[in-house]
């Protein structure tokens, strides 16, 4: 009797640490809300692509410059596998049982490599994360580990070319 009483204290116990993390990650996305406001849409015409798609995982989005600081609101701060692909006027990021994230030429800062992104440390240069600033004014960073890393450098000068014009 005593064994089943420390086995029904355990998963109570349990039950209530994974309310409690539900619950926070619900409030961190009240908060986070009135900054993040609605993503752009997905334009109907993307341009001529730049750069073959990419795939790998979709780490999530922090708010910048913060590596660890996930973005909780809608489906933002969740891992998906994705593919990243280039075009003319921005960036798709096309997430398995996501949205679709489109980042739009002219709010891109920079894409550069990283260690580290959303609670995820790889080797060095390992994360691509491409910081952007949203509609409402509030500057994020993606992240995303692509399947091959070779790519990452034509990432990176596809936004500095764009500088230099």
């Amino acid at each position: 009797m005593e064994r089943t009483l420390w086995v029904i204290g355990c998963i109570l116990l349990w039950a209530l640490f994974v309310y409690l993390m539900y619950r926070g990650w619900r409030n961190r996305a009240a908060r986070q809300a009135d900054r993040i406001g609605d993503l752009p849409p997905v334009p109907e015409e993307t341009g001529a692509q730049v750069l073959d798609p990419t795939t790998g995982l979709y780490l999530g989005s922090t708010i910048a410059p913060s590596w660890q600081d996930r973005i909780a609101v809608g489906d933002l701060g969740f891992r998906a596998t994705a593919e990243l692909t280039r075009f003319e006027h921005g960036i798709l990021l096309e997430r398995q049982g996501a949205s679709a994230i489109w980042i739009p030429e002219e709010s891109i800062s920079v894409i550069r490599t990283e260690r580290g992104h959303a609670g995820k440390v790889m080797s060095e240069g390992g994360v691509l994360v491409i910081r952007w600033t949203l509609p409402s004014g509030t500057e994020i960073d993606t992240g995303f580990r692509g399947d091959d890393k070779t790519v990452y450098p034509a990432w990176a000068r596809a936004t500095t070319g764009d500088d230099e014009k």
